[in-house]
């Protein structure tokens, strides 16, 4: 699997999944000098680890009989600055109050099974409030 990038300019990269040919696009951040018009390439990584969170509690979630559909991750990013990087990941997943109380704690196992997760630096704290409607 590949992904090809391309600088089109003006603070732009197109994004391209060879194996799909589905696109995506990157700007600078407003407050690294851009003009923040889509996704920065800091909001990708929390974009990824969103999807594998989900993606990792819906495949298990559909194997023990149970629904996640609805379910919602929504995640803020703090930047450190020495150096610049992702410093901090907060958020709140909300999931549907019929998941199952035994499936509960699978399912939050989910978040520390990731692959991105386990991908990013030691120093980055990540923080999730649960929350069930």
């Amino acid at each position: 699997m590949r992904i090809i990038a391309s600088y089109v300019g003006d603070s732009r990269v197109s994004l391209e999944h060879e194996l799909s040919g589905e696109r995506i696009g990157t700007d600078l951040p407003v407050d690294n000098g851009g003009k923040g018009r889509t996704f920065s390439p800091t909001d990708l990584l929390v974009s990824a680890l969103s999807s594998c969170i989900l993606t990792i509690m819906a495949k298990l979630a559909e194997r023990e009989g149970a629904d996640l559909k609805g379910a919602e991750l929504e995640f803020e990013k703090e930047m450190g600055t020495s150096p610049r990087r992702i410093a901090r990941i907060s958020g709140v997943l909300t999931l549907p109050a019929s998941v199952p109380e035994a499936l509960r704690p699978k399912l939050q196992a989910c978040i520390q099974a990731c692959p991105v997760h386990k991908s990013l630096h030691p120093d980055v704290q990540v923080a999730i409030e649960t929350r069930y409607r």
